[in-house]
């Protein structure tokens, strides 16, 4: 992964970024259909309606490597939210599972981020300082949005993918702006779900939020609906909650395009759920680590014909101000700690 950091101005920031771009001369594999033109332009207007901070970001990465800005802007709304229209099946189906818990008063997140190999050499643990804005990593496969971060109030926010209806799709943020948004505006659990609510989704996502007071909960999206999904408790009383790449609430069940099993997501959440519940370990970490490298189940064991892999795994210690992040399947690799956001 590259371990960028951009400090203070998002113009700046995004001519910092498309500046990397052009000195690798970076080819972005931009095309659309005409459904996802137009729902792209329209959600762009509203990323500058309701985040210019990001659209500014943008238009500095624009205006160094010479793209159209509306174009550009357009694309990475349609990130994780738009439609095949020829054949209806997803263009960026993402896996992914993320969970949250308490352990002896101590609050911990943990996520394996799966998607296709060949993003293993784009993505990014992006250290973001700007201005007016809370400072946090964020992991991401893309740029300026993300699929998961911790800021430096120690509140994490993390999207998993739902396979969307197409008549369901409408003009507005996708989940890795929604995670990009509330980490850098957001302090709490309670000011993130406020914000939630604010803003246009384009699509169906869950939305994990956790902080430091030990609250978590899921926001099962969707433009047309946000169900807030809360802990549940283990064998010791402790709080716990888990999502992959299904709605779990039947009452959104009407909403996911899914058989609820995208890249075994049942199995992942189950083998998340026995190992959470139980509460058998002392070490919450290496329980976390654990979980997410496949020793207590299924989870980033996919075989090789799928062409879908872990290509990485993070697990924080919000309480005591730990980020881990193993760079590639944590079955073949360590986790590795990052102190850059709270580095003293």
């Amino acid at each position: 992964m590259y371990h960028p950091r951009f400090k203070g101005n998002h113009y700046l920031m995004g001519q910092k970024m498309g500046n990397i771009f052009k000195q690798a001369n970076a080819k972005l594999p931009i095309k659309f259909d005409g459904f996802q033109k137009q729902f792209g332009k329209e959600s762009g207007v509203l990323l500058g309606r309701f985040f210019p901070e990001a659209a500014s970001e943008i238009k500095g990465i624009t205006d160094i490597i010479g793209y159209d800005n509306e174009l550009f802007t357009s694309w990475m709304m349609c990130m994780g939210c738009c439609l095949d229209i020829d054949n209806g099946e997803s263009v960026e189906v993402r896996g992914c599972s993320a969970f949250s818990f308490v352990h002896n008063g101590n609050m911990y997140y943990g996520r394996d981020n799966d998607l296709p190999p060949f993003l293993k050499t784009v993505s990014k643990s992006v250290y973001y300082q700007p201005e007016n804005g809370n400072s946090f990593i964020l992991n991401t496969s893309s740029f300026i949005n993300g699929e998961e971060g911790i800021n430096d109030s120690g509140f994490v926010v993390a999207m998993t993918f739902v396979v969307p209806k197409l008549n369901e799709i409408k003009p507005g943020f996708n989940s890795v702006f929604i995670v990009r948004y509330l980490l850098e505006k957001c302090k709490t659990v309670d000011e993130g779900l406020v914000a939630l609510k604010k803003i246009p989704i384009a699509s169906s996502c869950n939305i994990l939020l956790a902080d430091k007071s030990r609250k978590m909960v899921v926001a099962e999206c969707n433009p047309h609906k946000i169900h807030l999904r809360y802990p549940e408790k283990n064998k010791k009383n402790e709080d716990f909650i888990i999502t992959v790449n299904h709605f779990t609430s039947n009452e959104m069940w009407e909403h996911d395009a899914s058989n609820r099993n995208v890249f075994l997501s049942e199995n992942r959440y189950q083998t998340a759920y026995d190992a959470l519940m139980n509460a058998d370990y002392t070490d919450s970490i290496n329980h976390a680590m654990d979980i997410l490298s496949g020793k207590l189940g299924f989870m980033c064991q996919y075989d090789k014909k799928l062409k879908f892999e872990t290509i990485w795994s993070s697990v924080f210690d919000i309480t005591n101000d730990k980020i881990y992040r193993a760079e590639d399947n944590p079955m073949q690799v360590k986790y590795i700690e990052d102190k850059r956001l709270f580095e003293k």
